[in-house]
Formats: structure tokens, C-alpha cells, sequence
């Protein structure tokens, strides 16, 4: 069973940076892709960053110039570093990893909480 666990969450004041990560039970070349998502009450969970097994990467507009999507193969982790956070980047924020694998399951974490007080 594949398993992706997320750390470094946490409350931090607006301006403040936070880093997190998220560690596979497996090697991450398995994943075609990797990415963080985020949610808040009410609202559907949004994409934040994503990164593809040849690096490539993609983020919301949001949270571009701020956050930066990284991985360490040797490790199995994915990292999202998140700088000058405002208030509205409160959520809770997944790591989520789409299996190269037949039927190319969707996996995720269980989330982590980040909260910017202004």
C-alpha cells in the first residue's frame, strides 16, 4: 500500500515563510507526477504546485513568485517551500502522487494544516 505522508505544516505570521514535505513509501520515479493541493472549508480542494517526474512544473496562479515545488529522488520526497505567505494560503494541504502504475490510482496524503495570521 502506498502511503504519503505530509510534515512542516503549522501557524506562521503573514510574510512568513514555511517549508513542507512529503515523504514516499516508495521510490517517487513511480508517480508520473506529484503535487500539493489545498483546501478550506466549503471550497473544493484546489491544485497549489505540481511537478512531473522530468521536473517539469506547474502552479497556480495564486502562489506564483511565493511557492516553489521541489523533489529529492534519493530521498522519495516532494517539498513545497512557501514564502511570504498571506492569509488567504490558510488550509489544509495535501500531497497527492498519480501512480505510473495500472489503473494509475490517484494517491494522497493526510494532509497537513498551515495557518498565516495576519
Amino acid at each position: 500500500q502506498v502511503q504519503l505522508v505530509e510534515s512542516g505544516g503549522g501557524l506562521v505570521q503573514a510574510g512568513g515563510s514555511l517549508l513542507l514535505s512529503c515523504a514516499a513509501s516508495e521510490s517517487i520515479f513511480s508517480f508520473s507526477a506529484m503535487g500539493w493541493y489545498r483546501q478550506v472549508p466549503g471550497r473544493q480542494r484546489e491544485l497549489v504546485a505540481d511537478i512531473t517526474s522530468g521536473g517539469s512544473t506547474n502552479y497556480a496562479d495564486s502562489v506564483k513568485g511565493r511557492f516553489t515545488i521541489s523533489r529529492d529522488n534519493a530521498k522519495n520526497t516532494v517539498y513545497l517551500q512557501m514564502n511570504s505567505l498571506k492569509p488567504e494560503d490558510t488550509a489544509v494541504y495535501y500531497c497527492n502522487g498519480q501512480s505510473r502504475k495500472f489503473p494509475f490510482r490517484r494517491y494522497w496524503g493526510q494532509g497537513t494544516q498551515v495557518t498565516v495570521s495576519s
